[in-house]
């Protein structure tokens, strides 16, 4: 657990089992928005947005309310993938995105990852400034997203001043 305090507003962070309630409503609400936003594009990257093989989940709380989520799976040995960054719209612009995502890179560096990679799509401009301000740059799109005109990855060395 860590405990942030964002202007008078609390912001506790928990990692949490992939399957708990509090974690699978984020999830839904996740997966309505990227819905909308995704259009036609939205059944080929929801195949790949699944929480199978991830064990917990990293949650912010403010005032003991679920508001923000992400989580990480292995991509090989040295890197991980960062999925499923969600913030409830109430609290964004607030930087619990990238406290949540902050946690998810000093949590995989602690376990011996060194790079993280992410794909996000094109039109996501907020999500691109997230990841632009926190360090990550623009790379070739990998894996399922190569040759996906409305993909952009990224990828960020952990083991560059790692907050551990």
């Amino acid at each position: 657990m860590v405990d942030l305090y964002l202007g008078v507003v609390r912001t506790t962070f928990h990692r949490l089992p992939a399957k708990h309630p509090q974690v699978q409503r984020l999830i839904g609400l996740l997966d309505q928005d990227l819905a909308e936003k995704d259009g036609e594009l939205h059944e080929f990257y929801d195949q790949y947005n699944k929480l199978e093989g991830v064990g917990e989940v990293m949650v912010a709380f403010v005032e003991q309310q679920p508001v923000a989520c992400g989580t990480f799976k292995a991509w090989d040995q040295t890197t991980v993938e960062i999925k499923r960054m969600f913030t409830l719209e109430a609290y964004r612009r607030r930087g619990i995105a990238a406290q949540v995502l902050q946690a998810l890179e000093t949590w995989a560096y602690s376990e011996g990852y060194r790079r993280a990679v992410l794909e996000t799509g094109k039109q996501m401009k907020a999500a691109i400034r997230l990841y632009s301000r926190c360090g990550y740059r623009p790379t070739q799109n990998f894996g399922p997203y190569a040759g996906v005109d409305e993909s952009i990855c990224f990828e960020k060395d952990l083991s560059i001043d790692p907050v551990i």
